[in-house]
């Protein structure tokens, strides 16, 4: 008798995962891994917050900590401190009660959860998202039930900035309640933001077209150190009157990435809505995962609770987002030294973990190859696998790449 699973075929790998195996099974002694999206100290390794650790202890003390199962939406204390830190405290949305979050698993499960409700309730159907993207949106997106999904341009290769007047061609000519997806600071993976004047006349082309925004908010704190920075385009929406939803990741913020730690935020125009839309997000949760992990929710509510601890944590954002500051000035500085072709002032202009290099995939894949470099083929690189040991040898690989392989389309300055 044949397997009734004979005719599945191979599906592909998950490029950013197959390159960590690449650079996990690669014996070379100085290689590099530019690929993997997590924050690593100036030796290259993981680092675990210290406010995380002594939490993290004294919980493990606290006899009265259970393991029971949390509600279906989760730890309400945490997505309470989560919504606060988003919208800011004293936002009027939440006196009125019209705004409100829903633990998730982490910054997935968030725009899963989301997603979902948006296309069973108020059946959305068609998605817009930058091009380029963070890859899993497409797929979480289409996952949840929508057919539509639309691109808006975001990326010009040739000034390695936004392309603004696109983006605003695209989604004027988007088809009412189309959720347009964006990116609330720190964009992945070009490391751009729009400035607050863009931002403003994206807000002013949503509202005319009846736009439904969707932010993902992967990186507050993290991208510039300043929480309230980071989340200035989420609260001028909210200012704006929009109803709006955002998914809110604390794998990076607090290094809690395998935690899965994670909240959805739901700002509504109307205080009698939120009753209903909670009762129905616990049936979309209830089919999906029944409810959320509780330990790293616990770790972030506490913090996040306790003023000493709260300021102990800003300072390790701070912290990070300085180490890549400096990384981004270092490696332009590299290249500037061995006369790189091209401009190198987009790389420390960017924000966040990542740098959308504007390396070919040809050039990306000599550095993978011959350099033991690793990175995504796009060319995005994740700036923390920087440091002062290793971005010298990354910039000499970089200019060996462009001096190999020339970008044939520009043949003024490389795209870099």
């Amino acid at each position: 008798m044949g397997s009734r699973f004979q005719n599945i075929e191979q599906g592909p790998p998950i490029e950013v995962f197959q390159l960590n195996k690449l650079f996990t099974e690669d014996t070379f002694q100085n290689k590099v891994n530019l690929g993997v999206g997590a924050y690593r100290d100036e030796n290259g390794k993981p680092w675990v917050l210290p406010v995380v650790r002594k939490m993290e202890k004294q919980m493990a003390e606290d006899a009265t900590l259970l393991h029971e199962y949390l509600p279906v939406l989760g730890l309400e204390s945490f997505s309470n401190a989560s919504v606060s830190m988003l919208l800011g405290q004293d936002n009027p949305v939440i006196a009125e009660g019209r705004a409100f979050g829903v633990q998730t698993l982490s910054g997935t499960g968030s725009l899963r959860v989301g997603a979902e409700l948006l296309n069973k309730h108020l059946k959305y159907t068609t998605f817009y998202y930058s091009s380029p993207t963070w890859e899993n949106h497409h797929l979480v997106f289409v996952n949840s039930g929508f057919t539509q999904p639309r691109t808006y341009r975001y990326w010009d290769e040739k000034t390695r900035a936004i392309d603004f007047a696109g983006f605003v061609e695209d989604l004027s000519s988007a088809p009412e309640n189309s959720v347009v997806i964006l990116h609330a600071c720190a964009h992945n993976p070009t490391g751009i933001d729009p400035t607050q004047e863009q931002w403003i006349k994206i807000a002013d082309i949503m509202e005319e077209r009846k736009l439904f925004p969707f932010f993902d908010s992967a990186y507050q704190g993290f991208a510039s150190g300043d929480l309230d920075r980071d989340a200035w385009a989420v609260r001028y929406f909210v200012k704006r009157g929009f109803e709006l939803v955002c998914a809110q990741s604390y794998a990076k913020n607090f290094g809690l990435y395998n935690e899965r730690v994670g909240n959805l935020t739901i700002v509504l125009s109307d205080a009698k809505h939120v009753a209903p839309l909670k009762s129905q997000l616990t049936w979309i949760v209830r089919g999906m995962y029944s409810n959320p992990p509780a330990h790293g929710a616990r770790v972030v509510a506490n913090v996040l609770a306790d003023g000493r601890l709260f300021d102990e944590w800003r300072d390790h954002i701070k912290f990070m987002s300085s180490r890549v500051i400096q990384m981004r000035e270092a490696l332009r500085a590299e290249l500037i030294k061995l006369g790189t072709p091209g401009n190198w002032d987009h790389i420390v202009k960017q924000i966040g973990l990542f740098s959308y290099t504007g390396l070919t995939p040809r050039q990306s894949e000599h550095l993978v190859q011959q350099h033991h470099i690793y990175l995504l083929r796009s060319g995005r690189i994740n700036i923390c696998g920087l440091n002062p040991g290793n971005v010298a040898y990354v910039a000499r690989a970089i200019d060996d790449a462009i001096s190999k392989f020339p970008d044939k389309d520009d043949n003024s300055r490389a795209k870099l």
